[in-house]
């Protein structure tokens, strides 16, 4: 895995305003996959982040990084309990929820629609798209939105200045370790 995938995929998780990304990540040996993950993990731990495979299939796996801080306030809110409670979590301890979550991964082979709760989707927009299966949207942006329009236009907006920036700091030689925003 490349630290360019790394920032492509996930600057608004590195720089702190967003709990999580997850992205496709191909690779050819497990061995030197868990070993670029350890890794990473050492160098970004320390600034509050961590970087796990949610789901390995062969040839490919899919790469959770995350903000544990954020992700436990946010699943902490009593919307997205509920919602998650629907789906057989028990309490909002992040690593038992996260352990929930690639169960359902492989259980279903498809992304569960909670998963957008572990990415710091509005629990409102995420409860709407379960309840309005996918369809009937306001907006759709980074994700479906079917609460606050405006406050999601900027969030979108600000994800995507952020990916933008962090692209140029990385391709002008900025480091992942550097990038990422302690927290």
């Amino acid at each position: 895995m490349t630290e360019r995938k790394l920032v492509q995929h996930c600057a608004p998780t590195l720089a702190g305003i967003k709990t999580g990304n997850i992205f496709r990540c191909p690779f050819t040996s497990y061995v030197e996959l868990y070993g670029e993950l350890r890794a990473l993990n050492r160098r970004l731990a320390p600034k509050g982040l961590r970087i796990i495979p949610l789901r390995v299939c062969r040839g490919y796996a899919m790469i959770y990084v995350y903000r544990p801080n954020k992700l436990r306030a946010d699943l902490a809110g009593e919307e997205a309990r509920a919602i998650l409670a629907g789906y057989g979590y028990s309490g909002d301890v992040p690593e038992r929820c996260i352990n929930h979550l690639r169960s359902r991964l492989a259980a279903l082979g498809d992304f569960p629609h909670e998963i957008g709760l572990f990415l710091g989707y509005p629990p409102e927009d995420v409860r709407g798209f379960i309840e309005n299966g996918a369809k009937n949207e306001k907006y759709v942006g980074c994700w479906k939105v079917y609460g606050d329009v405006d406050k999601a236009k900027k969030c979108f907006e600000r994800f995507a200045r952020c990916s933008r920036l962090y692209a140029e700091k990385f391709d002008s030689g900025s480091t992942v370790e550097r990038l990422t925003i302690a927290g």
